[in-house]
């Protein structure tokens, strides 16, 4: 009702964030997907329960593919370089830190990827009659999901 006192509790909008890695900070991505992990669950049943079903329980961890997407840019080849260390077995692994920021830019929320590397890039199609920025992906392979608050 009108003159209430109103609710300052109000989800965060996911349009603001940013994304660091190495030494390279605040990367502008369009879009990043692919934040979770899963435990496998193992169904088990020891010999002498009297229960006739299975028992869950928690296995091993699973770790998805975070892909991220920006505009490309003239003489940006950073995923690229990147990528091409893999070539060589040479792979820099690298912690990815993605933030979800407030209005005022500080983080809300933050995702950390251990020991990333880049698994897979995606160029931009081409297309004659398209008015569309060109947008490249790169997906990426990691060793755990990290969540901290503020």
């Amino acid at each position: 009702m009108a003159g209430e006192a109103q609710d300052s509790n109000w989800p965060l909008p996911k349009f603001y964030f940013s994304v660091d890695w190495g030494s390279t900070t605040d990367i502008p991505f369009q879009e990043v997907s692919g934040l979770e992990i899963e435990a496998q669950p193992i169904e088990y049943r020891h010999g002498n329960s009297p229960v006739f079903s299975t028992i869950n329980m928690p296995g091993i961890i699973k770790n998805s593919h975070v892909t991220m997407k920006k505009g490309v840019f003239v003489n940006d080849n950073a995923f690229w370089d990147w990528y091409n260390q893999i070539k060589m077995n040479t792979i820099e692994r690298q912690n990815v830190v993605i933030k979800l920021l407030d209005e005022s830019g500080s983080p809300t929320m933050t995702w950390t990827l251990n020991n990333a590397w880049p698994s897979k890039i995606s160029s931009t199609d081409l297309k004659s009659d398209a008015n569309e920025v060109a947008v490249e992906s790169i997906e990426i392979s990691h060793e755990g999901l990290t969540i901290t608050n503020g």
